[in-house]
């Protein structure tokens, strides 16, 4: 009996150290210490927030660096009151002066090809269709996958989420990357730009093909993920109807999602430097690695009504029940926007042009005209009008796209274009590594003992 208490089985291990953990002395003391904490911290901001620490207010410091002039980007601009432009142009300007697939926008009337809208972002200058055409044609001629990136995808558990894939194939595909190889041999810095530029195109150019065939063994893996079947890539197609046809037959002949598609990588290219993904890829890439482990996605979601019928009356009620009970209305609110966003007023404006009879359009049309007043009235909210997640799933949802888990892949594709672009721009400028200065609360507090009124 002695013998066997001196040494324990490995079960019993396990198991002593499972309620060691569940009565962990460190996270009983964390938990002592986070209400102390969190009321110094509200403290701190409610008497100290507008006071001015080295140019910036203490509100900023904690609050995330919000609305600090800090950070050189060079392909898009926001406005809190104007919204978004892409190289000095509005989306309506670039729907009128960027190329389609057949021509320019505003004799067309159709959405700018993104091929188009890679050229102005790299260059700051609309682009001919010629030279919108010569953009396509070079990303069919890098388009071409390695190998063991499709019979990765296509070896992928069951029920691994979509943007966990393309991560996964982003990572897979870095070691065709020309800036990593050419860094190991001690390129110079001055060519920097070259290699990303390499990286930039061949990794824009085999998105699609990834992107879709990560739909099709998701969707539709026909006995099984390896045996999932793809249309062939059809290099006499722009870039995004190229894609529409790799999604296979439900999306290949139809136009309309064509169109939605050109529209939708379009106005999700880029949104400034400061959105989480745009600065992710900028804070990386700074410390020079190379643009496949720069690229990081976002996530999007959209707002659905919950079966009851659609009327103002009904809306306004969901939303109150959904402020009351403290939760947000998804949808709504913008970081830095204080009006409806450009982007939203796009695809409501296409699906106006397109489907205005549309059921769940209309679920959203009457959000649209409800939400505002509501919140509002609810007096808590900054920006009470709709951002670009707000609508971005009714148009999806339209043509039959209706794999919510796959909505953030599409993100991805599209801000991919913006965030590679501005990389071009970081190595060409020979923009440094980011390192803002960091401080700690006893800091802001001793500061604030030495200067009550803060810095004039």
């Amino acid at each position: 009996m002695l013998r066997h208490a001196a040494k324990p089985s490995t079960r019993r291990i396990a198991v002593g150290a499972r309620a060691l953990s569940s009565n962990s002395l460190l996270k009983q003391r964390l938990i002592e210490l986070m209400p102390e904490k969190q009321a110094a911290l509200k403290k701190l901001k409610t008497e100290h927030g507008a006071k001015i620490v080295d140019k910036v207010t203490i509100d900023q410091l904690i609050g995330g660096a919000r609305s600090i002039k800090c950070m050189l980007w060079e392909t898009s601009q926001l406005d809190a009151m104007e919204g978004i432009r892409f190289r000095g142009l509005t989306i309506p300007e670039l729907q009128e002066k960027l190329p389609t697939h057949s021509g320019v926008g505003s004799v067309t009337k159709e959405e700018p090809i993104p091929e188009g809208m890679l050229w102005l972002l790299l260059t700051g200058e609309v682009p001919t269709k010629e030279q919108a055409d010569s953009v396509t044609a070079e990303l069919h001629s890098r388009a071409k996958l390695p190998a063991h990136v499709e019979s990765m995808i296509r070896s992928f558990p069951e029920g691994m989420h979509p943007m966990t894939q393309l991560s996964s194939a982003i990572l897979a595909l870095q070691t065709e990357s020309v800036f990593a190889q050419k860094y190991a041999e001690g390129t110079n810095k001055t060519l920097y730009w070259d290699h990303v530029y390499e990286d930039m195109m061949n990794l824009l150019a085999r998105m699609p093909e990834i992107c879709a065939l990560i739909f099709r063994c998701t969707y539709y893996p026909e006995g099984g993920r390896a045996g999932a079947k793809m249309n062939q890539y059809d290099a006499s197609l722009d870039y995004a109807a190229n894609f529409c046809n790799m999604l296979g037959e439900k999306f290949a002949g139809d136009k309309g999602f064509h169109e939605l598609m050109r529209l939708y990588i379009t106005i999700h290219t880029d949104h400034e430097g400061g959105n989480a993904s745009a600065h992710t890829c900028h804070l990386v890439g700074s410390t020079l690695p190379d643009p496949y482990l720069s690229l990081l996605l976002g996530l999007q979601a959209t707002l659905k009504a919950e079966g009851k019928p659609v009327t103002p009356e009904s809306i306004t009620e969901f939303a109150w029940n959904t402020l009351n009970s403290g939760k947000v209305i998804p949808g709504y609110g913008h970081a830095v926007l204080r009006k409806t966003d450009p982007r939203y007023t796009s695809q409501r404006e296409f699906a106006l042009k397109h489907f205005p009879e549309d059921e769940l359009f209309k679920v959203v049309n009457t959000v649209y005209q409800v939400m505002p007043g509501v919140l509002t009235e609810h007096g808590k909210t900054k920006n009470p009008y709709p951002n670009v997640d707000s609508h971005s799933g009714v148009l999806l949802m339209h043509y039959g796209f209706d794999k919510y888990d796959y909505y953030t892949v599409l993100f991805g594709l599209g801000r991919g274009f913006g965030v590679l672009a501005q990389l071009f721009w970081d190595r060409a400028l020979g923009l440094p590594l980011e390192r803002p200065k960091s401080v700690t609360s006893e800091w802001i507090n001793q500061f604030i003992e030495k200067n009550p009124s803060g810095l004039k």
